[in-house]
Formats: C-alpha cells, structure tokens, sequence
C-alpha cells in the first residue's frame, strides 16, 4: 500500500513539476515583438465582429476583391482579445497558447508512452524547436488541435470509445473555422493508420485466398467424401502452418511491428464521416479550395515558409534524423509500420515546403517518445523509476528548473527589451505622417507584401498585405497583384513607368536605401519627389515618395 502510494505521490510530483517548468519556459521564450499577420487578424475580427463574414476585401484600395475570411473564428478572438488588453493582451494570450501547447504536448506523450521523465524533457525540447512558430497567429491554435488529433485517434484504435470519436468529429468543424488552411492536413494523420491496415492484409493475403479454398471444398463436402476429406485436412495443415510461420514474425519482427487492429475499420468510418464537417462553416466551399488554388499559386515559390526545406541549413532538423537513424539502425528498437509511414509522409512534406516541418517535430517527437522508451525498458527497465525518484528530490527539482531557466532566459535576453511593434520592420512613424498628412479616400498607396499588414491595423489602404491568397488570379480572377508587386519591387519591368500608370500610384511607401528608392532616385524629382521624411522628421527604416 505505501509503495502504491509512494508511486502515486511520485507521479503527481512530476506533473507539478512538468506544468511549472513548461509555463516557465513558454513565458521565458515567447516573442514580445508581433508578426506581420497578427496586424491584419486584428483589423479583420474587427470588421467581422461588425458586418460579418461577407466575403468581401474591405482593406486594400482595389476594386471587387473578393476574401475568403480563412480563419476568421481565430481573428475574431484575438480582435476580442485585443479589444480587452490592446498588444499587451495579445502577448499574453500567445504566452497562454504556447503553455497550453507545451502542457498539451506533455500530456499525450504520458498516456501514450508511459513515460514521465522522458515526456518532460520531450516537451521541453518540442516547445524549443517550435520557437519561431510561437505567435499571435493562428497555426499556434491549430497545433494543439492537431495533438489532441493524434491522441485521440491512438484511444479510439485502442478501445474504440465514443468519447474519441466525437473529439475527433469536433476538431475538423475547429479547423475549418479557425484555419481552414490546414483543413487537409487533418486528414493525412488518418493515413499511416490505414495504411498499416491495408499492408497488413496485403501479407495475409495468400492465407485469406486459402481460406476461402477451404470454404469451398467444405461446402463441397456435404457427403464427407473421403479424398475431399483428406485435401481439407491437408489445406487446414497448411493454412495452420503458414498462420504459425506469420504470427512468429510479427512477436518477433525485425524492425518494423505489423499489427492488425479491428478498430480501423471505425476509424475509416469516423475519417468519412469528418469529411463533411468542413461545410459547417460560413465559408462554403472553402475548406475545400483553399490549400488546392494556393498550391496552384506562385506564393508557393516565393514566400520563404513556402519553399523546400534545405536540410544544410537546419541543423536541428539534421541531428533529429541522425539520432532516429542511429536509434534504429544500432539498437534492437522496433518501429510500428504506421509510425514509419508517419515519419516518411512528413519527411516528404517537410522537403517540400518548410513549414511542414512544425508538423514533423509536433508528431515526430511522439513517435521518437515511443521509440526511447521501447530501448530503454528493453536494455535498462530501472532506468525511468530511478529517474522519476532523481527529479522529484529536492536537489533534482533545482538542478532542471535551473536547466530550464537558463536555456529560457538566453531568449528572454535577446527579447527583453523589444517592443510590440519593431520599428525597423514596420513603418510606425510613416503611418502616422501618412494619416495626418495626406486623404485616405484619394491616395493609391504603393506599399510591399511584408508591412501591409501594419497598414491595414492603422487604418491606411493597402495595395498588398501577407494575405497572399487575395492577390492571385486562383482567388481573383483576372488579378495579378502579388506577381506585379514582386516585379516592381525587384525592378523587374522593362518598363516600370507603364506598369506604375497601370496601377495608378500616387506615392510610395518603400524602405530606406531598396531598389525601390534607388530607382525613383534615378529617374529624379521631375517624376518621383520625396515627400517624408522631411525637416525635422527623423525616419532611418521608411520613406514617402509622391509621383509627380
């Protein structure tokens, strides 16, 4: 009884422990300082809270755009949110997110691989890799609706509970609400499950043929024909052998475990029925095109998390490859096939574009989890009791919090003293001069794809913004703006001025010293005149310039 207590009291200590360090460490390295696409989430919740879903572009200063309002349920929270505790509340809010992640993370590595140690520091080393992804934006969101994917489907499989099977018929109506981008995305973790079930009948495919011989010749049978006797028994030899002969490759397989799970079948029926929910949506059809005529786009090319991943340039992602390898290749570690379709699939994605691999280390880590823990209990079973005692005396708790908070506080360093809102990225005091001193309703405003969003939040009519999607003719028909900004802002045009008249500028707002400004400093001030800064205004980052 006291031993069972002693495990009891054990276990608790480490969830404490696992819950404070993970909120430590999340407030310790969240960004202070706001994407590009929190500026427009604000704006757009605002309108929505207002008008509604219309879909329509209320923002840029072209005509008869039309905006599909992609997560337009998570911009209407941080519009709330922002309406509460202004920038200051959004900070906090992403603190909260990324805490909910981390305990989120923690938590379904305990229930699916039984251990706690190993899950801490998982998480911990989860929550690091996925830094850069720790914003006011709404992937943040849809990570912890992803996890809680992956878990529920490793429940439901296991004993087919309805409580999962609703969890997962929720989660895709969330998606689709609040970023429908990843809609599909939803699905692929349905897929190596299944695809386990199918290679599994495809190896007991020469028994299922001999089965069904063996149904035959008994149905034959009725008058127990002696030689038709003597072949059913033969073939039951055979199908009894071949049945051993298989059954002791999958107790003992090499590497990779085969396993048969009736609950698949269910499971397949759930994924149906899922594919329906993402009409349960104002969008209409949305969740259904969006990521395909994105895809079909030249963002896919052009915007950095969009391109393939060069795997010279990660570093983490290489020892992460190289460490699974090694554990494979030099240990007696069994991979189940649905993890190793799992691993392939998101490999793939990941060299394919760069932002899939949040997707990579999010369920990788689960499956690396899995992994460490087979070889430890296989080679040293005491390991993880004697480290569960270890962190839960006095001098194991001030050894990793101290871990912990160093790690956190090397980021915290660097980010300290940043503001909101990162005046060399986004154009404050031009926005400022741009209100006070020139007609909203009149300018056409020149502006590049990276600080639009600013622009939306303080009010000024944009000619593009990171909402890439509305600027491309899969969207829009006809339209081409993303194209031609990324040729006027690469001096691409043979002949820039007849595309200037095409839009109809009348200023620009560029960057110090860009191609932009060395071009309109070449033509001179008979046909581009700097306007701001001028005097006594001081701007090192952006600059005005009128077209005459």
């Amino acid at each position: 009884m006291k031993n069972k207590e002693r495990k009891v009291n054990t276990k608790l200590r480490i969830n404490i422990l696992a819950i404070v360090l993970i909120i430590l460490f999340c407030f310790l390295i969240s960004p202070k300082t706001l994407q590009n696409d929190t500026f427009y989430t604000i704006k757009i919740g605002e309108y929505i809270t207002e008008h509604g879903v219309t879909m329509e572009e209320p923002f840029a200063w072209h005509e008869n755009l039309e905006y599909t309002f992609p997560h337009w349920a998570y911009d209407v929270m941080i519009y709330k949110i922002f309406e509460v505790g202004g920038l200051t509340g959004i900070y906090i809010s992403t603190i909260v997110l990324a805490a909910i992640f981390g305990i989120i993370m923690y938590y379904v590595n305990v229930k699916l691989n039984k251990n706690r140690p190993l899950s801490l520091v998982l998480s911990i080393v989860t929550i690091y890799l996925m830094r850069n992804y720790i914003a006011a934006r709404a992937q943040l969101v849809t990570f912890i609706l992803f996890l809680l994917t992956i878990y529920f489907i490793e429940k439901f499989i296991e004993n087919r509970k309805l409580i999962y099977a609703l969890g997962l018929i929720i989660i895709p109506i969330l998606i689709a609400n609040l970023h429908t981008a990843t809609f599909y995305f939803y699905f692929v973790l349905y897929l190596p499950y299944i695809g386990e079930y199918v290679v599994y009948f495809l190896t007991e495919w020469d028994v299922t043929c001999l089965k069904h011989k063996l149904k035959k010749l008994k149905k034959k049978n009725k008058d127990d024909n002696e030689e038709l006797s003597k072949k059913i028994e033969k073939l039951e030899a055979k199908i009894e052998k071949r049945e051993n002969i298989k059954q002791e490759k999958r107790d003992n397989p090499y590497k990779i475990k085969i396993e048969r799970n009736k609950n698949i079948k269910f499971l397949i029926l759930i994924m149906i029925i899922c594919l329906f929910t993402g009409f349960l949506t104002p969008l209409g059809t949305t969740p259904y095109t969006y990521l395909p005529k994105t895809m079909q786009g030249i963002s896919m090319k052009n915007i950095s998390e969009h391109l393939p991943l060069v795997l010279i340039n990660n570093v983490d992602m290489i020892c992460i490859l190289i460490f699974v390898i090694g554990l494979l290749m030099f240990t007696d570690t069994k991979i189940r096939l649905c993890d190793l379709f799992m691993l392939g699939g998101l490999l793939y994605l990941t060299f394919s574009s760069q932002r899939q691999e949040s997707m990579l280390v999010l369920v990788g880590v689960i499956i690396f989890n899995r992994l460490l823990t087979s070889m430890i209990e296989k080679y040293s079973p005491e390991l993880i009791p004697k480290f569960e005692k270890y962190m839960t005396n006095i001098l194991g708790i001030i050894i990793i919090t101290c871990i912990v908070s160093i790690i956190g506080l090397h980021f915290y360093k660097k980010t300290k003293g940043n503001q909101y809102v990162n005046t060399r990225s986004y154009p404050v005091q031009a926005s400022k001069w741009i209100k006070e001193s020139l007609d909203l309703n009149e300018i056409r405003l020149y502006n590049a794809y990276n600080y639009g969003s600013y622009l939306i939040y303080e009010g000024i009519p944009v000619f593009i913004d990171s909402r890439c999607d509305l600027y491309m003719p899969e969207f829009n028909e006809g339209v081409n703006i993303f194209y031609d900004f990324l040729k006027i802002d690469s001096i691409g045009y043979t002949n820039m001025e007849a595309k200037m008249d095409e839009y109809n500028f009348t200023h620009y707002l560029v960057k110090r010293n860009s191609k932009l400004e060395v071009y309109f400093k070449s033509k001179g001030a008979n046909y581009y005149q700097m306007v701001y800064p001028l005097g006594e205004e001081e701007d090192n980052a952006f600059c005005v310039y009128e077209r005459k």
